[in-house]
């Protein structure tokens, strides 16, 4: 499933702006699979946590997804020089937003899984030790789940590698 099918699923997954409603999509993606792997029909009364502990794996879709665009944000935060996706990124852009309430932005999930200022310069962001090298060990085990996922989160605290950006309740 890794293989052949995730790829696919994620391809651009970068500039997604991941909603309450498409983390919710992605995990329901990722159990179907399961299940279909498993053959195990989504009208026999098994349990999500059955059918991981039957397959004997973790959710990861999501947290890929969230590495690959952390992964990204890094990526484009060291360029060197002015480019238009690191001003869009950083809000530098001149002009004036639309009335209303503003939509959930690409960047407020990046503030909120990293709990950084965008607006940092480059020397700031490197002085905090975050480069390609920690964002492949860190930035994995930043699962933004509900109070009912609990166990899982116990599990990653434990397995999570220490990092002064993160404290271990963000995990």
């Amino acid at each position: 499933m890794k293989a052949l099918v995730w790829p696919v699923a994620t391809y651009g997954c970068e500039s997604w702006t991941l909603r309450k409603n498409e983390e919710a999509r992605l995990d329901a993606f990722e159990m179907k699979g399961l299940r279909k792997i498993l053959q195990v029909s989504w009208t026999a009364k098994k349990t999500n946590e059955w059918i991981l502990n039957k397959a004997g794996v973790k959710r990861e879709l999501l947290d890929t997804v969230k590495a690959r665009k952390l992964a990204y944000y890094g990526y484009t935060m060291r360029k060197q020089g002015s480019c238009l996706e690191k001003e869009k990124m950083q809000g530098t852009m001149s002009g004036a937003r639309r009335r209303g309430r503003p939509r959930t932005a690409w960047m407020d999930k990046i503030k909120t899984w990293t709990r950084l200022s965008p607006r940092k310069s480059q020397s700031e962001w490197q002085r905090t030790g975050i480069n390609e090298e920690s964002t492949s060990m860190v930035w994995p085990t930043l699962g933004s789940r509900t109070a009912k996922d609990q166990n899982r989160t116990d599990a990653r605290q434990s397995l999570s590698v220490a990092h002064p950006l993160i404290p271990l309740a963000a995990c």
